[in-house]
């Protein structure tokens, strides 16, 4: 087993701290990826709203998610200690899996894979962010 990230709020306001720590990094992204498509500031208004620079915060925040990467009986041993609500994904059939854990929310995601491991840890991080950040953020 292993741990992909560094991101691991322990209570809802360090979550929130995080996340309000990358806007200005969000913005600077939003900025430079827009000069780079040679948006003049016409379109750059036009195009760039608080949703575009949202969205990069987003993903800024869930791509850094602290998400552990084991076996299914690594993780299910990890499962069977955890007192909270665990929403799995996948298949139980599968050899492999990724979690997050957000210990202030007593909530985990999960994701189950075969051999495509950076692929479930992404799309485990959307599921994280979708169902355990956003409405607390």
């Amino acid at each position: 087993m292993h741990t992909v990230g560094e991101i691991r709020p322990e209570t809802e306001a360090a979550a929130r701290e995080v996340f309000e720590g990358v806007g200005p990094t969000a913005q600077l992204v939003v900025k430079e990826v827009a000069k780079s498509m040679r948006f003049d500031r016409e379109e750059y208004s036009e195009r760039v709203d608080a949703d575009v620079v949202e969205t990069a915060r987003d993903v800024l925040f869930a791509a850094e998610l602290a998400v552990h990467v084991g076996t299914r009986e690594e993780y299910e041993e990890w499962a069977d200690d955890f007192d909270g609500e665990v929403h799995e994904t996948g298949s139980e059939q599968v050899p492999n899996v990724a979690w997050h854990v957000a210990p202030f929310a007593d909530e985990a995601v999960a994701a189950t894979f075969a051999d495509e491991e950076d692929a479930a840890v992404d799309t485990l991080r959307r599921q994280a962010l979708g169902r355990i950040y956003r409405e607390r953020l």
